[in-house]
């Protein structure tokens, strides 16, 4: 097998803070405006929840240029369910991320955003970032935590099947559970049936 370096996250990506609070006053439910995601919109699927999104105004989004998000960037939870991570499609880019973030941008010359999350979201890799995070009220993590966390990066053809074979097993979990809950919608039918003969 072929030998993978580990690397330092910061050598691999460039790692930013969300706004801070007092650039986020004028958040509103509201459909103007570009949305912002917060730790509550990132599902455990590492995808955003986009039902509950509030909204940057049209006119503080310029000011926070600085933030908006590209495909492909990952969105950390730094504050609340630590841990949990997004990985940013298309659909999402341009759009701004809270202060209890952290934007995560591969150099996807390096590694791929999707290995990352695959990576990031690794139990023994949670374990290790989580045991790093900050005591407190709520606990937290930071740039420096994740810069230094190290990376395993095999080669990108490498990166690729890996990739290649989770989004498999995922495509295969998805219609498992599908079928179960046919299945378990079906259950009571079938007892109702059974006892009526």
């Amino acid at each position: 097998m072929a030998q993978v370096e580990q690397i330092p996250l910061g050598d691999i990506c460039k790692v930013t803070a969300g706004p801070s609070g007092s650039l986020l006053e004028n958040l509103h439910h509201g459909p103007d405006g570009v949305p912002m995601i917060s730790p509550p919109d990132i599902t455990v699927d590492h995808t955003v929840d986009t039902r509950q999104l509030r909204h940057v105004p049209w006119a503080d989004a310029e000011r926070l240029s600085r933030f908006a998000l590209r495909e492909g960037d990952l969105l950390v939870v730094r504050q609340g369910t630590l841990g949990r991570l997004a990985l940013i499609g298309a659909e999402h880019a341009t759009w701004f991320y809270s202060s209890s973030c952290l934007r995560v941008r591969p150099r996807r010359e390096v590694i791929l955003p999707a290995y990352l999350v695959s990576y990031l979201s690794h139990p023994l890799v949670q374990s290790d970032l989580l045991g790093q995070a900050l005591p407190g009220t709520v606990a937290s993590l930071n740039s420096a935590m994740l810069n230094a966390l190290p990376v395993i990066v095999p080669s990108i053809g490498q990166q690729w099947a890996i990739v290649e074979t989770l989004a498999d097993v995922d495509a295969q979990i998805r219609i498992q559970r599908a079928m179960a809950d046919r299945l378990e919608a079906l259950r009571p039918a079938i007892f109702g049936e059974m006892i009526e003969r």
